[in-house]
């Protein structure tokens, strides 16, 4: 309030002097005492609300692009001011009362629109076609860091997330301890490691104690380390990590999507690239874009490689684009925001995820606002649940850990998108079947 009072003071002082100077002025001329002293009080008053109005005409000028909510605090200035002048000045009362009504109103709506959860619209982003074969070896890897952690450079960011959503259970820096997945720093050179843990079973895929033998039949099994990445990648289920495993399965399950698939779908050139930055992040040399996407083509079926033209479809979420505008069945939108691979969702085919809670929350939601650690502004499951889309933080699920949902579903995600998620969430609840997929 301070600032905001020293802003307004220095955006109108020349007008508040001028005001004194012709008040001083005045009142000299003023012999009645009763007089000049009610000309005293409203020049006191006059300032007083001049004061009020430069402080904000300075909020909305400072804030404005800074932090919007705060713009409501303006027209309750102006509103202020209106009805204070309206109280003293008779003569102009009136046409005080109905400005400052009118403002009320206003400042209102306003608060309350800034109030409610914010969710950016608009048209996607004009897709970028990216020719991974022709790339060089940074500028691979470059897509690669853009397509694990939503943009160039985001890889030291805490939370940052992109189409691959990789950061949601592993770690990428040195000392990180994953509790979801496996650290992935150094996993070139860890890679040749794991082909020789004895649950590989390297030349012989039948013994693997894993509920997959092979990605495919026949498709056998690593035999370097790049092809190791690669089937992890292509058939997470081959070979799990020790401590890695679903729980219960004693490290035969592994929770991991299987990322050329939906939700996530990364297609082969894709694939190529995300590899290739976890090799020149190393400082290594990557392999060649042909050696690898060979990799991948002894573990993925062709029938199940994404083709270089879905490259070109998907660059525009590889770079962290729109993923749905709202038009899909809610399903979709699921499949596209990646949900099905962190959550169980009842009715929705494929959701099966462990990493987040189930999303029964036409139960859990009433629940949680009542808790006394809820620190969110929701007082609905409607709201709830759009304030868990958006700000995941304002209230975490006991035993998740904190980021690791992305928090930019509100650019990811159309305004659309997110009201059909709220609604067909909302309708789930225990011991009733979900609704129909619209």
């Amino acid at each position: 309030m301070l600032e905001l009072i020293g802003a307004g003071f220095s955006l109108g002082w020349p007008v508040l002097a001028f005001l004194v100077c012709l008040i001083i002025y005045f009142q000299a001329s003023i012999s009645d005492p009763v007089q000049k002293k009610n000309a005293t009080f409203k020049a006191i008053i006059g300032i007083f609300c001049g004061l009020l109005a430069f402080m904000a005409i300075a909020n909305y000028t400072k804030n404005f692009n800074d932090d919007p909510g705060v713009l409501p605090v303006s027209l309750v200035l102006i509103t202020a001011v209106t009805f204070v002048m309206s109280l003293y000045f008779a003569n102009i009362g009136a046409l005080m009362k109905i400005g400052g009504f009118m403002f009320f109103v206003a400042a209102a709506l306003s608060g309350y629109g800034n109030w409610l959860p914010q969710v950016e619209g608009g048209f996607p982003p004009p897709v970028v076609k990216l020719d991974f074969q022709s790339m060089s070896s940074q500028q691979l890897g470059d897509e690669g860091e853009k397509i694990i952690f939503g943009g160039l450079g985001q890889s030291k960011v805490q939370g940052a997330i992109g189409k691959g959503q990789c950061p949601l259970c592993h770690g990428f820096q040195k000392g990180f301890l994953s509790e979801r997945a496996p650290n992935l720093f150094d996993i070139p050179a860890r890679a040749k490691t794991r082909l020789e843990e004895p649950n590989y079973h390297m030349n012989d895929p039948a013994s693997r104690p894993s509920v997959q033998k092979e990605s495919f039949e026949g498709s056998g099994t690593a035999t370097n380390a790049q092809e190791y990445i690669a089937e992890s990648h292509a058939c997470p289920n081959c070979y799990v990590v020790p401590g890695f495993g679903v729980k219960g399965s004693n490290d035969t399950e592994s929770p991991m999507p299987i990322i050329h698939k939906a939700p996530i779908s990364l297609a082969m050139g894709e694939l190529a690239a995300v590899d290739t930055w976890m090799y020149i992040r190393e400082g290594l040399e990557a392999p060649a874009y042909d050696e690898i996407i060979a990799s991948y083509e002894k573990f993925i079926p062709e029938g199940d490689r994404i083709t270089a033209t879905d490259d070109e479809e998907d660059a525009g979420a590889a770079a962290g684009g729109v993923l749905a505008t709202g038009e899909e069945p809610v399903n979709e939108i699921f499949m596209k925001g990646g949900c099905v691979a962190c959550h169980i969702i009842p009715g929705i085919e494929g959701a099966t995820g462990k990493v987040g809670p189930v999303l029964m929350e036409g139960t859990n939601a009433p629940n949680r606002i009542k808790d006394a650690g809820y620190k969110g502004n929701a007082t609905s499951t409607k709201e709830y649940i759009t304030e868990s889309i958006l700000n995941p933080s304002a209230y975490v699920v006991t035993d998740y850990p904190d980021n690791q949902m992305p928090k930019d579903f509100g650019k990811k995600l159309s305004a659309g998108a997110v009201n059909k998620v709220v609604n067909y969430l909302s309708q789930l609840k225990e011991g009733q079947d979900p609704p129909p997929v619209e």
